[in-house]
């Protein structure tokens, strides 16, 4: 009876799993389907969901129109650039409040994730104004610190919950051997954490490449990434569907294909140290 219904929960929460996955994933598809449709198709009204005459104009339209492979590496240098940069300095910092906490450890944490509850155009404003004095508008290099810092303090908290989770004894025992600092972090902690930095390095890339409102506001053209890029397909004269589905399935392919390829990575850092 025990095992019969364990059975029953277990199909129960696996088709809630594929119910929830699928209803998540839909919006995606959609959007791949739009892409090859005709202009008229993505407006049609009830909408068409398989049967309609399959083109891939919207793409060749898009490949004419815009420079996609200038876009596309904007986007890897700046969310690329942002992560690592950004890992650089979070992983001294986790340490420290790792390994070494203060009484006020716990304060700066939480004024570190409170920044994040921030509106973004509330600091608009003077960092648009510091751009321009330093002149750094539509420039890849001051998009990709921007970008870094936004996302700094989910890098701190990821890798300090990772870097908890490892016993001190075994930074202990290296300094009794003779490692300096530098030798602690670079070759016993970060090999020990390595699921758990590379989850980070992962959702941070992911955050990075996603994020629209800066790359909007801080670019124009010679350093606008792929969310510059489907934007540009929003016109006064209205939105074009199709062609705004195939920019952005364009844009998501990049990161839906890393996604996949780095899932199990991705599923191990998160879960790392969830079981002792």
């Amino acid at each position: 009876m025990a095992r019969a219904v364990t059975n029953q929960r277990k199909m129960i929460n696996t088709a809630a799993a594929w119910i929830i996955g699928l209803l998540i994933f839909f919006p995606i598809l959609w959007t791949m389907l739009t892409s090859f449709k005709s202009e008229a198709q993505a407006i049609a009204d009830p909408p068409i969901f398989l049967f309609f005459d399959w083109t891939t104009e919207n793409y060749s339209t898009v490949m004419e129109r815009s420079n996609y492979g200038r876009f596309l590496w904007n986007s890897i240098f700046i969310a690329g650039g942002s992560t690592i940069l950004g890992i650089i300095i979070a992983i001294p910092a986790a340490w420290s409040m790792a390994f070494v906490p203060s009484k006020r450890t716990k304060d700066i944490l939480l004024w570190m994730l409170s920044t994040k509850m921030l509106p973004a155009v509330g600091v608009l404003y003077p960092i648009y104004l510091l751009f321009i004095q330093f002149g750094l508008l539509d420039n890849v290099y001051g998009l990709t610190f921007v970008l870094m810092l936004i996302n700094l303090p989910i890098i701190v908290w990821m890798l300090y919950t990772y870097f908890r989770e490892i016993p001190g004894e075994i930074l202990e025992a290296a300094r009794m051997d003779g490692a300096t600092l530098r030798d602690e972090i670079l070759y016993v902690l970060t090999p020990m954490a390595i699921p758990g930095i590379a989850s980070t390095l992962l959702l941070n890339f992911i955050l990075a490449w996603n994020e629209a409102f800066w790359t909007l506001n801080l670019t124009a053209a010679k350093a606008a990434p792929l969310t510059a890029f489907i934007a540009s397909y929003s016109s006064p004269e209205g939105l074009f569907y199709a062609k705004l589905s195939a920019a952005s399935t364009m844009a998501i392919a990049p990161i839906l294909i890393l996604g996949w390829f780095s899932q199990k990575q991705l599923v191990r850092g998160l879960t790392f140290g969830a079981v002792k």
